[in-house]
């Protein structure tokens, strides 16, 4: 069996490269409510705390990606509760319903889903206690349901937000409720079977579910980390330079971790970037993955 990484193993940051930084870093702060944490020359983090969730990094230099490539598929935002989700839903609602794409209660979680104004997935969601999910046979039980988010936002959404979301957009800030960190991230990828042995068997993810076209791999008994899927990118090769996805980011616990990591991934031949500190490798598509300690 492969060693598996730790299971404090959880989801960094993601890095977009994007046309617009304007609108986009607009898009994430007045409207998904993250806070600027730093802006660099052509590049600006959002998170919340001192935890940053995204970075768009600026590149007007490249095309715009095919939705049959592989790349992203969304990231996807954890909130600690239904009321702090509420109000974000409710921000997307009131300001940018136009990239509203659909919602589902999948027994684990209630998600609701939209691209950015680039065409970038995200999701939004919310986690039922683990008490509450269900195992079978060491795979998690998961479905997608119907889920109304107006009737979602009438019931979760507080006096409190509903007043705030007519404010100033430098008030926004209060209502976000994020764990503060990315709960996931789900990769367009070409085979699901490669896919899973990729995740699973080298990088040292568990997996945890498979659907027709999708798997689905965590650490520590969470219901997933990354997910990959086929559904529109069956067969696709490896990425072209294309806006998009820049970079998945792992945190790993400690430094030790990471380095055995390593070890582990050269043993299975596979080709890595280690500076001692950071270790960036591609999984078969050209989909860039980074551990490292956050």
């Amino acid at each position: 069996m492969s060693e598996l990484l730790p299971a404090d193993t959880r989801m960094a940051q993601v890095s977009l490269d994007v046309a617009d930084l304007d609108a986009l870093t607009r898009f994430y702060r007045d409207v998904l409510l993250l806070d600027v944490l730093a802006q660099r020359p052509s590049e600006v983090d959002l998170g919340r705390g001192t935890q940053t969730l995204v970075t768009l990094r600026h590149r007007p230099d490249l095309p715009k990606g095919e939705r049959r490539t592989a790349g992203l598929f969304h990231t996807a935002l954890l909130h600690a509760d239904r009321a702090s989700l509420a109000a974000t839903l409710a921000s997307v609602a009131i300001r940018t319903p136009q990239l509203y794409t659909g919602s589902g209660d999948h027994l684990v979680s209630q998600a609701f889903y939209l691209d950015d104004p680039e065409g970038n997935g995200v999701e939004l969601y919310w986690d039922r206690p683990r008490s509450q999910w269900s195992w079978q046979q060491g795979r998690i039980v998961m479905d997608t349901l119907a889920l109304d988010p107006n009737g979602f936002i009438g019931e979760h959404l507080t006096d409190a937000a509903r007043d705030l979301l007519s404010t100033a957009p430098d008030r926004r800030g209060a209502l976000s409720g994020l764990d503060g960190t990315v709960g996931h991230v789900h990769l367009k990828v070409g085979d699901a079977q490669l896919a899973k042995h990729f995740y699973t068997d080298l990088l040292g993810f568990e997996l945890t579910a498979e659907v027709p076209g999708a798997v689905f791999v965590s650490a520590g008994g969470y219901h997933h980390h990354m997910a990959m899927n086929t559904w529109s990118s069956a067969g696709t090769g490896l990425r072209a330079p294309a806006l998009g996805l820049g970079r998945v980011d792992i945190a790993l616990p400690d430094a030790d971790q990471v380095a055995r990591a390593a070890v582990r991934l050269r043993d299975h031949g596979v080709p890595l970037r280690d500076d001692g500190a950071v270790v960036e490798l591609d999984d078969p598509w050209g989909n860039l993955v980074r551990l490292s300690v956050v």
